[in-house]
């Protein structure tokens, strides 16, 4: 599966942080960065967490 944060649209509200911590770390400004583990996160939880954003900064698509 392919995972897309657009850091344009990231807002730091850290939600996907807070839904998947393994998948999602946040840099020293507070953004959003996708960790090398979310290769191993089940697609259901990335899948949350791109809902959970309201900025809809993340895709999760299928490869």
């Amino acid at each position: 599966m392919k995972i897309a944060l657009d850091t344009d649209k990231c807002m730091g509200h850290a939600r996907c942080h807070a839904m998947t911590p393994a998948a999602f770390d946040l840099d020293d400004e507070g953004y959003a960065v996708v960790t090398p583990a979310a290769a191993t996160t089940s697609e259901d939880d990335l899948q949350n967490a791109a809902a959970s954003c309201p900025e809809q900064a993340i895709t999760v698509t299928p490869s």
